[in-house]
């Protein structure tokens, strides 16, 4: 093979990079490799084989292998080293020159970054990837954004290596600008609202309801049967039954109850604050990882602050089948408030987001997928302008069957002194969704009045201010 016939190049061979690297090189395609470390070079190139992947030790030797216009792929941390690997690639390169990053940036660097080098004449794409390192080595969920053309330069290699669902790949252009990362940023907020979900039903079955590790991998396996159906119940099935070497014990029971993130969950919220988006569970899920993380002091606390201990001598078998609809009834939400972030993104950002495309490709390859994803495409196909799921015929039956399942299991939660924040947060956004008056006319009155804020009236247009009177206290 000639040095100038690679059809894309990755810079970042470590293992979401490599795996990604290979992945292409099965479907066919040529592809030219560059890291800092020349172990990682010399470890690509064993793990090739035959394939049409060459590893190159420079930069120069490495946009030397590339056919023009060139497009290049980074999969290298976000922040300081996306901005450090495109002010080394840009002497090297032409205009035209295709740049993508796939690391999980923030929206607004990506948004940043395409100014700066499209005014330059290069192309920039932000490609959000999930799937972790399985799916970056046999099918991901791909989320690019940036320009349409350059788009069109990478597409048949993204339908390639990407998940497919019915035959469908699941990827698809997203729309301009930081459009690919802020969905994948919004996929990962909506990945931490059902995370924590989960966990509260694990918690509610097992220190409420006392059931084994046994038999919540049987209930997470049952219901992976069901319209819970997904990646994430599938996963928490395994976790149940894997022992840990050391003590033999089940491994779940020997983790520290700390999580930590990588900040995505933090920008999802931000944001959705900024365009004055609710998505209480997501906002809740990213709080219990920080309450979680004080650990020192829920320690302490828990010595001083007493309160109700679970004692369950119910129909065990009833309370799961409640567990389940509640645990669906929130995921929709979680879903429904993560899409009518990206409605508003869309419409701020004038990214023009296809509800029923990002659906479709969240169906396979990504941490989130899940089979309730092809009703979400459903309904979105069927009326794009749907303002929110919860309000879709279809989901709307499935919610109010299961209203009152929720509203049990978190009486349940409080008598037992299980904090079940996600799932209460997704009831109250379901109550306050559909209550046609909230008890916000007070909160106007109130600002009115210590600060003449002015409020608006139910009987007649307008914006009003009243004097208010002053009270004597008695």
């Amino acid at each position: 093979m000639s040095n100038t016939q690679y059809q894309i190049g990755m810079v970042g061979l470590g293992t979401m990079g490599c795996n990604l690297v290979m992945n292409m090189a099965d479907h066919g395609f040529s592809v030219a490799g560059y890291d800092r470390d020349p172990e990682k070079v010399n470890s690509i190139q064993r793990t090739a084989g035959d394939r049409q992947v060459k590893g190159a030790y420079s930069l120069e030797e490495f946009i030397g292998l590339l056919k023009t216009p060139r497009a290049i792929m980074m999969l290298v941390p976000a922040g300081g080293p996306v901005d450090a690997v495109i002010n080394e690639l840009l002497p090297h390169l032409d205009k035209g020159d295709l740049l993508i990053d796939s690391g999980n940036s923030h929206f607004v660097d990506t948004s940043r970054r395409t100014k700066e080098l499209e005014s330059k004449g290069y192309h920039f794409m932000g490609m959000g990837i999930s799937g972790g390192e399985e799916g970056a080595r046999f099918g991901p969920s791909l989320m690019p954004g940036g320009p349409k053309d350059g788009y069109e330069l990478v597409r048949p290699i993204l339908e390639a290596v990407s998940a497919k669902v019915n035959n469908e790949p699941c990827v698809a252009y997203m729309g301009p600008g930081a459009a690919g990362h802020y969905v994948k940023m919004v996929h990962n907020g909506i990945e931490y609202g059902i995370m924590q979900l989960i966990s509260e039903a694990y918690d509610l079955l097992k220190r409420g309801a006392g059931l084994s590790d046994d038999e919540l991998s049987q209930v997470f396996d049952e219901w992976n049967r069901t319209e819970l159906q997904s990646f994430l119940i599938e996963i928490t099935a395994e976790i149940f039954l894997q022992k840990d070497e050391k003590t033999g014990d089940r491994l779940v029971n020997k983790i520290l109850d700390r999580a930590r993130s990588k900040g995505t969950g933090k920008w999802t919220s931000q944001d959705a604050m900024d365009l004055q988006v609710p998505i209480p569970t997501i906002d809740m899920a990213v709080i219990m990882r920080d309450l979680s993380a004080l650990k020192d002091q829920r320690v302490a606390a828990a010595k001083v602050l007493t309160g109700p201990k679970p004692h369950f001598n119910g129909d065990k078998a009833a309370f799961v089948q409640k567990v389940k609809n509640a645990l669906y009834f929130a995921i929709v939400t979680s879903y429904a408030q993560g899409m009518a972030m990206l409605q508003k993104a869309s419409e701020t950002y004038e990214y023009n987001l296809q509800p029923e495309d990002v659906a479709r490709i969240w169906r396979g390859g990504c941490i989130i997928r899940a089979a309730l994803l092809e009703l979400i495409r459903t309904a979105y196909a069927t009326n794009p302008a749907l303002p929110n799921l919860l309000v879709d015929p279809n989901f709307a039956k499935e919610l109010l069957q299961r209203q009152a399942d929720v509203r049990e299991v978190l009486i349940k939660a409080v008598e037992w002194g299980l904090s079940v924040p996600c799932l209460m947060a997704s009831l109250t956004y379901f109550d306050g969704y559909r209550s046609e008056r909230l008890p916000t006319n007070l909160v106007q009155a109130q600002r009115d009045k210590f600060g003449a804020h002015t409020y608006e009236r139910v009987d007649e247009p307008g914006i009003f201010h009243t004097e208010w009177n002053k009270v004597e206290a008695k």
